[in-house]
């Protein structure tokens, strides 16, 4: 579908229109509580400036959504195929924008506290307590593709932390008697295009899960089935990614300190290494259509790098606080969805 065809089909249905919006606030939330973590380590390192790391972060997120769609768009097609919102389009409309309203009430808490919260999770707790409150039971939910979330939290965790150790060990014996002024700029370099890297996974992962939510609006509100063979307009993907880095330049510091100074006090070698692990953990996870979270793999592979050099290096006061709000993502925001969904259907 073309753009104007959208925005004309939007004008004409109140309904979509709203959807709409909500699901373009929830990607810009994504922005500040998600993207930042794609590029926090190589902002604390100080081998770019904030503003630098944002924009070539926004021109990533935008390559990763294009790239990997026309790769392969599974993981958008995994997010659509999660739940069934039924055949009354009104209804379904209606369910997805209270998901989206509670997607955003999540993340603007874990924002406030600075919590780097998923937002892929908040996204996949949102539709499957949207979907149950709409019909009542958790038939709604297609179990094949909902247990592709458990596989990718398992696989995501532990390739994060097992590859962020391999790849600074490694990196540790192959330095390790070159002198640091020497190894300094190589991995400044290094860092750049690791940040590079993990900003175009994150692209390719939560951007494809967002075209998803957009492609979900356009055929609900038409009443009609999603196909198969999902290909995405590029104007989803440029404003997915746009609204990615805005929502980046946003809030993006508080997350970046979060993630990058108060959990592992990284240096530039090490930074590297934990972009390297965390990205190729996406590109994995990516290729087998698992819907991951892109924090969930960054600051795992954080850990695995500081438990190279001592376990003790470790802040696990912030750690717990993660691990926390990721426990409680699942039940906190698919609850909050299941009230705003019963509540939505009342008013509307």
């Amino acid at each position: 579908m073309e753009i104007q065809d959208f925005i004309n089909q939007m004008l004409a249905n109140p309904l979509l229109l709203v959807s709409v919006l909500l699901t373009l606030g929830v990607i810009l939330v994504n922005g500040w509580t998600d993207a930042p973590n794609a590029i926090a380590t190589c902002v604390v390192t100080r081998c770019m400036s904030a503003r630098a790391a944002i924009i070539m972060a926004a021109v990533f997120n935008f390559l990763g959504v294009y790239v990997m769609t026309l790769l392969s768009p599974k993981v958008a097609q995994t997010i659509t195929n999660m739940v069934d919102f039924g055949q009354n389009s009104e209804e379904a409309i209606i369910a997805l924008s209270a998901a989206m309203f509670a997607i955003v009430t999540w993340a603007t808490l874990a924002f406030v506290f600075g919590i780097p919260t998923s937002e892929s999770h908040a996204l996949i707790a949102g539709l499957t307590g949207s979907a149950i409150a709409l019909h009542g039971s958790f038939d709604a939910v297609n179990g094949s593709e909902w247990v592709k979330v458990l596989y990718g939290i398992v696989i995501s965790v532990t390739l994060g932390f097992g590859l962020g150790w391999l790849v600074c060990k490694l990196v540790t014996k192959l330095f390790f008697h070159v002198e640091r002024k020497r190894s300094e700029p190589i991995f400044k370099y290094a860092q750049i295009a690791g940040a590079a890297y993990s900003a175009f996974m994150h692209g390719a992962q939560d951007g494809q899960k967002f075209m998803g939510i957009i492609i979900l609006c356009m055929f609900m509100s038409q009443g009609k089935a999603i196909p198969q063979a999902l290909e995405p307009a590029p104007w989803i993907m440029v404003l997915c990614a746009l609204l990615m880095g805005l929502g980046t330049a946003i809030g993006g510091k508080k997350i970046i300190k979060s993630v990058g100074m108060d959990m592992v006090k990284l240096e530039k070698y090490q930074g590297f290494s934990a972009d390297l692990a965390a990205s190729s953990s996406l590109l994995l996870c990516s290729l087998f259509s698992l819907p991951v979270s892109t924090t969930h793999a960054k600051t795992t592979a954080i850990m695995g790098v500081g438990a190279v050099r001592n376990v003790k290096a470790i802040n696990f006061g912030v750690v717990k606080e993660m691990c926390l709000t990721w426990v409680l993502t699942f039940p906190g925001c698919g609850l909050i969805s299941f009230l705003m969904t019963k509540l939505f259907m009342l008013i509307f």
